[in-house]
């Protein structure tokens, strides 16, 4: 199976590497699609682990995990990307209905690792 990433590796070989290793990307695009990975999986734990501790939303965690339980996840589009930036579109449908999250996500690295901070200024 490809990973839920879109990165035609398997899962094993992409997103569980960084599921399993605390979220030990190289790069933000890495990151985001660990990220996209542990939304499909509902994995609360990665997607707080990997959330930089001044937006963390750890009173919203469950309710993040409901949520991303009752979609079904169809792919994940990155428009662009930078060193710090990723801009993409994620694909689900809810209750039937086709929808899509589309953001351009602002990263930091500390201590030579990657977190999502949140939505980047120029959110187009």
């Amino acid at each position: 199976m490809n990973c839920y990433c879109g990165s035609h590796k398997s899962y094993d070989s992409c997103c569980k590497v960084f599921h399993l290793n605390g979220g030990q990307t190289e790069t933000a695009e890495q990151l985001m699609r660990s990220r996209y990975s542990a939304f499909v999986r509902a994995d609360g734990d990665y997607l707080m682990q990997t959330h930089h501790k001044s937006t963390r939303p750890i009173k919203e965690k469950q309710a993040i995990v409901n949520w991303a339980k009752s979609v079904l996840w169809q792919r994940l589009e990155i428009l662009e990307s930078t060193e710090d930036t990723v801009k993409f579109n994620a694909f689900f449908s809810e209750h039937g209905e086709a929808d899509c999250i589309h953001e351009n996500s602002k990263f930091v690295k500390e201590n030579n690792k990657w977190y999502y901070l949140g939505y980047a200024e120029n959110n187009n």
